[in-house]
C-alpha cells in the first residue's frame, strides 16, 4: 500500500511569538517540509523536488501554510489549552 502522512504543529513561545512546522512523509519516509521562518520548502529527495517546484511555481502554497500555522493552528492551540485549564480547575 501507499501512505501519505502530514504532520503540522504550532507553538506559542514565552515572548508570545509563534512558531510553526509542517512536514510530509510518503511511505514512512520524509518527503517535503515547510520552514515558516524562511517561507521555503525543503525536499528530502529527487521525487520531492517535483512537488517543491510545483508548490513554488503556484506561489500561494507557502502563504497558505503560513496563514494556517500563524492563525488557525494558534487559535486551536489556545482553545485546547483553555479546555485543559478548565478541567484542571475542577480538581
Amino acid at each position: 500500500g501507499l501512505t501519505w502522512q502530514r504532520m503540522y504543529g504550532c507553538d506559542i513561545l514565552e515572548d508570545n511569538s509563534t512558531r510553526g512546522v509542517s512536514q510530509y512523509a510518503y511511505n514512512g519516509r520524509d518527503f517535503i517540509a515547510f520552514d515558516m521562518d524562511t517561507m521555503t520548502f525543503t525536499a528530502a529527495d529527487a521525487a520531492a523536488q517535483i512537488t517543491k517546484r510545483k508548490w513554488e511555481e503556484d506561489g500561494t502554497v507557502a502563504e497558505r501554510w503560513q496563514h494556517y500555522l500563524e492563525n488557525t493552528c494558534i487559535e486551536w492551540l489556545r482553545k485546547y489549552v483553555s479546555y485543559g485549564q478548565a478541567v484542571l480547575g475542577r480538581t
